[in-house]
């Protein structure tokens, strides 16, 4: 029948699969067939079903929900960082660094000019490797044995980790809420994410262990300056997460350390000494501009070997004038004074945003980080709708969500490039669309 799956191999089937999305047939969200079923009714193995919908899933046309079954995929769009295009709105969700305290590059360019770069050369500038070798074994423990990767950001470096060491419908575990480009990079992939609820603390320990009985392969984790949340590991935290992983030194963990030099908060490591597949991603995006595309990743030996393998087919190494650049501020004293100011900038103007919500009557708590993360007494989505009325975007907190059915009560602000007028009246126009939701609701 045409309204039915049909075909005798994964590629007819996939692509009856596509006929029917296409025409309507099959809408976002509608189960498949199991792949039993759909095999005896086909009468081919179960094999060719499993590759047909692994077809579809590379695709981005289905997703695998584990006991869930196969769904056809929402196409509807994801939530993305930055801000928002062609708006007319004062954007505060924006999630970006103050671009008056990036330091400019300027001084120091001249510096890195050298001889030209040539395939098969060492793909980390040796000066930057020296320097970046240092910076993360002060957060590792010292028994652990590392070698350095160097991508094109953050994001890079996760989605490769997760390639090398992952296949199509394997669990990662995600904090709930989540930042945006890890339920990206996750549900792109084809991989299935599981949430871990995220408290002021970070991560919590039962949400951990039931991502684990669940058979997590992979956990990506910020240790501080959670986005959207703010929250940092407590050494009390990390210590009970370090004892529950401890039974697992497989799972492949990932520490997500974006805010790194600028973070207010010391820096806890769920990877422990025995720890056995593991990555420490520092981005300099947030304190040297989001333009500064490198990160570096500390890992495990063999999980290094695995990343560099993933570099060959495409980006096989990040320019050297560019690892020259970030080494030639990294370590010049001027810029890194810059850094520091800002970082106590950002901690200061949150905080003091904080101190004025509570003053009008919404209790905030400034977390670490470029964001506030504001419960409501009000669906955050009514609330974003009367703040437009008023001149100002925000970002509703359900962009964030895996499961956590409280986050559609928060709003992320990014409120530390306000002066004292603009907060006073942001502070005052959020109390005001709260009241009128409450009296809306009464």
């Amino acid at each position: 029948m045409d309204d039915e799956i049909s075909g005798g191999t994964a590629v007819d089937i996939a692509e009856s699969v596509r006929r029917l999305v296409d025409r309507g047939i099959l809408s976002p969200g509608e189960p498949l067939p199991s792949v039993r079923a759909l095999a005896e009714r086909l009468g081919v193995n179960r094999n060719t079903v499993v590759s047909a919908y692994g077809q579809l899933a590379s695709a981005g046309l289905v997703v695998s929900r584990g006991r869930g079954g196969t769904r056809i995929s929402d196409r509807a769009v994801v939530a993305q960082e930055g801000y928002a295009v062609d708006s007319v709105l004062r954007d505060i969700g924006t999630g970006n660094p103050d671009p008056d305290l990036i330091p400019d590059p300027s001084a120091v360019l001249a510096r890195v000019a050298g001889r030209p770069v040539l395939y098969g050369e060492p793909v980390i500038d040796r000066d930057l490797q020296q320097w970046a070798t240092e910076w993360m074994r002060e957060a590792l423990d010292p028994s652990l044995p590392f070698r350095l990767t160097v991508t094109s950001g953050a994001s890079d470096a996760i989605e490769r980790l997760l390639a090398q060491a992952l296949t199509r419908d394997d669990a990662v575990g995600l904090e709930d809420p989540c930042f945006l480009a890890s339920i990206h990079t996750v549900r792109l992939g084809g991989y299935r994410p599981v949430p871990i609820p995220v408290d002021d603390e970070g991560m919590t320990v039962d949400g951990l262990r039931a991502a684990l009985d669940e058979g997590v392969r992979a956990i990506v984790c910020t240790p501080r300056a959670q986005n959207p949340t703010g929250a940092s590991l407590t050494r009390r935290r990390a210590e009970k997460l370090r004892s529950v992983l401890a039974d697992h030194p497989y799972v492949l963990l990932i520490e997500d350390d974006h805010f790194a030099m600028l973070s207010t908060r010391p820096y806890h490591s769920l990877i422990g000494p025995n720890h056995r597949r593991w990555a420490l991603v520092r981005s300099v995006s947030k304190f040297l501009g989001p333009d500064m595309c490198l990160a570096v990743a500390a890992s495990d030996p063999r999980t290094a070997d695995r990343l560099a393998m993933r570099l060959t087919p495409g980006t096989t190494w990040v320019s050297h004038l560019l690892q020259r650049l970030v080494h030639a501020l990294v370590t010049d004293a001027a810029v890194r004074d810059e850094i520091a100011a800002a970082a106590a900038h950002y901690a200061e103007r949150n905080a003091a945003f904080a101190e004025r919500l509570s003053a009008h009557g919404l209790p905030a708590v400034a977390g670490d980080g470029l964001n506030l993360w504001v419960r409501l007494p009000v669906p955050a989505r009514a609330a974003t709708e009367r703040l437009m009325r008023r001149g100002w975007l925000v970002r509703p907190g359900d962009e964030f969500v895996l499961a956590d059915d409280d986050a559609a009560w928060h709003l992320r602000l990014t409120v530390h490039d306000l002066d004292d007028d603009d907060a006073e009246q942001l502070a005052a126009d959020l109390a005001a669309a709260a009241s009128e939701g409450l009296r809306k609701v009464g």
